[in-house]
């Protein structure tokens, strides 16, 4: 049984989450919450010992937010999305009891990061590339506030995070944020090949030292997040914000004349 927009298969003991929304796979909120309604069903899919999240469109793993989502759009519509995207799908990854994998192959933005980042395990293609663009139209890619210094440190995180800039996958791969680099013709392959170690593991033994193992890492994690949800839509409502959004809807240079506070 498959959703239109999220496919859920499993396949030798491997759950398969993929993402199909054409044309970039942008999250809107009937997606991810067929995403988190997917890794909810792994977690109770006796079938399925392991986890791949991976996308069927060429090129393109996930562009983040639909901006749909956000322009003129009261800060409770805001929440809703985030509450889905941040805090239930951290949720969901957290109670999930079996290892999750990311093949991300193409471009994967903003949200798209935090749906790659939030498994176990993240593999790229060779030509994917990396980025949180939130800041170029006014808003915060404020879960990433959360966890990506305590990933690859705080000044980096910074230059990352406030630029905007686009990395490659070696990048990634170099300040840790993706565990392995493959040929894109072999990111499928190897995806499904990691996933069938794990599930080769006693089930028993995953499922209780992956809760350890979340325990161990969470350092109050939950908490950041939802102070996240909170940064996001008090800034998304802003007037500047509206006018970033607008602008790149349009494909015009943001109007940033704002007066001096």
């Amino acid at each position: 049984m498959s959703d239109p927009i999220v496919q859920y298969d499993v396949i030798d003991r491997i759950a398969r989450i993929t993402l199909t929304r054409p044309p970039v796979n942008a999250l809107s909120l009937d997606m991810i919450r067929a995403v988190v309604a997917a890794f909810q069903r792994a977690a109770a899919d006796k079938t399925a010992r392991a986890v791949v999240l991976s996308s069927a469109i060429a090129r393109r793993f996930s562009a983040g937010l639909d901006l749909d989502i956000l322009l003129g759009k009261p800060g409770e519509e805001i929440r809703e999305f985030l509450q889905e995207l941040y805090i239930n799908l951290y949720d969901a990854q957290y109670n999930l009891g079996k290892p999750s994998i990311a093949a991300v192959g193409g471009a994967a933005r903003g949200g798209g990061m935090t749906m790659a980042v939030s498994c176990d395990v993240v593999l790229a293609g060779v030509s994917a590339t990396f980025g949180y663009p939130e800041i170029d139209v006014g808003v915060l890619p404020a879960i990433h506030f959360a966890h990506l210094p305590r990933i690859i440190g705080r000044h980096r995180a910074f230059e990352l995070l406030f630029t905007g800039r686009t990395f490659d996958a070696a990048e990634a791969h170099a300040l840790g944020i993706v565990t392995r680099v493959l040929p894109d013709a072999e990111l499928d392959a190897a995806a499904m090949s990691m996933a069938a170690v794990f599930a080769a593991k006693s089930e028993t033994v995953m499922r209780m030292g992956r809760a350890s193992f979340m325990r161990q890492i969470d350092l109050d994690y939950r908490r950041s997040i939802a102070n996240a949800v909170e940064d996001f839509c008090n800034v998304a409502v802003t007037d500047a914000a509206q006018e970033g959004l607008r602008a790149f809807v349009e494909k015009r240079t943001p109007n940033w004349n704002e007066a001096p506070k």
